[in-house]
């Protein structure tokens, strides 16, 4: 059976989504909790388990240092297989395989739910669009420490409108080769929905009460930082980081609009549209069709993408 696998992570402590050999990645530690709780063996002349991959299939892979809030992917499980995952208590497979992903995977990893997938569904090619925020700290805000595992700080004061003005070239169907790497066989064509950046309002952190006094007024811990919102139906490798780094840039006088204007289109990669830091970056959202319309939206989104 299909199951659905909703998570958030850290990913300041891995190498990306995509698992690796010898290094540290999502996908990695969640399999091998897997195979741990299910008894499953990924060496197929293990005697101890029988061999199943168990293999993760994800809405969209994240670079190294990259986080997310709201990850999506999915895994084929024979049931005889998933019923391992009850042991003693008495809820059905799905709930125990949550519980027991939760209590065994590190802090840096959270399991949101696990649940039967609906007919036709996959993580990758039913989503619909996905969501990602970058937030800076610049000067127009405080850097709080405690968040520097999520926002990148810039010295410079960023003009907010030419930023505006540069992501609004993003929106719509184009080849985004000058801020992308294509996976083989694929393309850098995507289509923008919506690209915009914004400062977080300053605001208390209880209500605007006079009976609590101005001892309560304390700053909630987003404000004044300036986000990057985009949703796209895909994003190919480096393609966020790199629209952030180019906005930036232009954004602290480096770079013009025009320059810009010139990468959009001529979609050649260069050194001087390459992603900036990773830490800035979250996946925030993953948007699915009807369940009746899954299995439509996973065949169309299969083919080769042209302009």
């Amino acid at each position: 059976m299909r199951l659905r696998i909703d998570l958030a992570y850290d990913g300041g402590g891995f190498y990306g989504w995509a698992k690796q050999p010898t290094l540290r990645t999502v996908q990695g530690e969640i399999e091998a909790a897997m195979r741990k709780i299910l008894r499953v063996s990924a060496d197929p002349s293990s005697p101890e388990a029988q061999s199943e991959p168990l293999r993760l299939v994800v809405a969209g892979r994240t670079d190294t240092g990259v986080h997310a809030s709201h990850q999506v992917c999915h895994v084929d499980v024979p049931p005889d297989i998933l019923a391992r995952a009850v042991g003693h208590m008495d809820v059905p497979p799905t709930v125990a395989l949550t519980r027991r992903l939760q209590r065994l995977l590190p802090s840096d990893i959270a399991v949101r739910s696990i649940a039967p997938a609906p007919d036709g569904f996959d993580a990758r090619f039913s989503a619909l669009e996905r969501t990602y925020v970058y937030r800076i700290a610049d000067r127009g805000s405080e850097v709080d420490p405690r968040m520097r595992g999520f926002v990148l700080h810039i010295d410079d004061d960023l003009d907010v409108d030419a930023m505006n003005a540069a992501a609004a070239m993003t929106i719509g169907l184009h080849d985004f080769g000058s801020f992308a790497t294509p996976n083989p066989g694929g393309t850098t064509i995507r289509e923008v929905k919506t690209a915009y950046w914004r400062r977080v309002p300053s605001r208390p952190l209880i209500g605007d009460d006079a009976a609590m006094g101005e001892r309560y007024r304390t700053p909630a811990v987003e404000s004044g930082l300036l986000c990057f919102t985009i949703v796209a139906d895909a994003f190919a490798r480096n393609m966020v980081r790199s629209l952030v780094g180019g906005c930036v840039q232009v954004g602290c006088g480096k770079r013009s609009l025009d320059w810009f204007a010139g990468k959009m289109a001529t979609p050649l990669r260069e050194g001087s549209t390459g992603p900036i830091a990773p830490q800035g970056l979250t996946l925030e959202h993953i948007e699915y069709p009807a369940d009746d319309q899954l299995a439509v939206r996973a065949e169309a989104i299969r083919a080769k993408r042209t302009l």
